[in-house]
């Protein structure tokens, strides 16, 4: 038995035994589904959700073992229940993208009381859609599927199963509070478009931990809106890091308050611990951000803050952004440095960073050209401890 499934197991029967009401399971092959993974379960496993959703208890949708053709699909709520979706098998994505109405392949709505879990794994087989992605060169671009999204859901575990290959998005956390992702594992190639493992915006109380995830874009990435969350125990890479944003590219953006990253590992991304955000922005802020612990093995750019952010050909300079940053905090951070500039706070001339705290640092340079150095630009702060490369507060 693998470990996911395990996991799975032993936080189901955790997570059902403070669930009260009697307990019911919905299999998706009694609904009609087929495990050939080329007829369409969708409609099976629909079935399955909506008489599931109307029990008054602990309703299972189980997907067995087998490869299951599915979606997309909409799993909506409120329930009368606690739900619980449990993956033991394979769910596939179809491949042609004209299937898709909208930004989402599995998608929950509107649920208190969710635990999807099980040790399968949705494969999004985002192979065939990725050279139709244009949103890394376009900022006007049709968005490809998440695999999985998370809208207004509240008090849910996502533990023990695997993404891999999404087509756009691994998991999109939007507008929930009180969500729990542990155990999982997240994959696609680091050369695949906009595959951020997991994505946060204007969602409260999350936490993200003991997980493994290598993609082709950020990690985790948390987006505008987003308040108490906290990443531990990550295993990152490749990819492009952990960031905060981007930040300010829409107007009349919420602020980012409250994060905390800690014990987590990045190996060969292109940053490791990043706040991003563009210029020429709506006024916003993000605050009482904590990275601590965090080991880098050859990452570039381990520490940076970029408020000079623009991942296309031109970006709009009318003015310097005007996201605040500040309490910021960089502790024990440590490891290998693929760039020389091993720490670069490139900070707002509208707005400079206040109260950066950068202490007991050691990333030392990979290269032959010399010892890992530290830019800073329009940020106040303080540095204490240990600092290799040595400060530039």
């Amino acid at each position: 038995m693998g470990i996911l499934r395990v996991v799975s197991l032993l936080s189901l029967f955790a997570w059902m035994a403070h669930a009260t009401g009697p307990t019911r399971v919905f299999n998706i092959k009694d609904f009609g589904a087929i495990a050939d993974g080329t007829t369409d379960s969708s409609e099976a496993l629909l079935n399955a959700w909506k008489e599931a959703c109307a029990l008054d208890g602990i309703a299972r949708v189980l997907i067995p073992e087998g490869t299951f053709l599915v979606g997309p699909a909409v799993f909506k709520g409120p329930c009368k229940g606690s739900m619980v979706f449990q993956v033991k098998g394979i769910v596939k994505a179809p491949t042609d993208l004209n299937k898709f109405e909208s930004d989402g392949w599995i998608v929950f709505n509107y649920i208190n009381g969710l635990m999807i879990t099980g040790g399968g794994t949705f494969d999004g087989q985002g192979a065939s859609a990725w050279p139709h992605n244009k949103c890394p060169k376009s900022v006007k671009c049709k968005l490809l599927p998440t695999s999985i999204r998370l809208n207004f859901v509240n008090d849910a575990t996502i533990r023990g199963i695997s993404s891999v290959n999404s087509k756009f998005f691994h998991m999109n956390i939007f507008a929930c509070k009180n969500i729990k992702i542990t155990s999982v594992k997240i994959s696609a190639p680091e050369d695949s478009p906009n595959t951020d493992g997991i994505h946060i915006g204007d969602s409260t109380g999350v936490k993200i931990s003991r997980s493994v995830i290598g993609t082709g874009d950020d990690c985790i990435s948390i987006g505008p809106g987003s308040s108490n969350i906290s990443i531990s125990n990550v295993f990152c890479g490749p990819g492009h890091g952990i960031s905060v944003g981007s930040l300010g590219r829409y107007p009349n953006e919420k602020d980012v308050v409250g994060l905390h990253v800690r014990n987590c590992t990045l190996t060969g991304t292109d940053n490791g611990v990043r706040i991003k955000t563009f210029e020429a922005s709506s006024p916003s802020s993000a605050s009482n951000f904590t990275f601590e612990d965090i080991v880098m093995n050859n990452v570039y750019n381990p520490i940076i803050i970029d408020q000079e952010y623009c991942p296309y050909a031109s970006c709009s300079k009318e003015f310097p952004s005007r996201v605040k940053i500040s309490d910021i905090s960089f502790t024990n951070i440590r490891g290998v440095s693929a760039s020389q500039v091993a720490i670069n706070l490139l900070c707002s001339k509208g707005v400079p960073c206040q109260n950066v705290q950068v202490s007991d640092i050691n990333l030392v340079y990979n290269g032959q050209d010399g010892d890992s150095t530290a830019s800073c630009s329009n940020v106040k702060g303080v540095s204490s401890g240990q600092l290799i490369p040595p400060s530039c507060l």
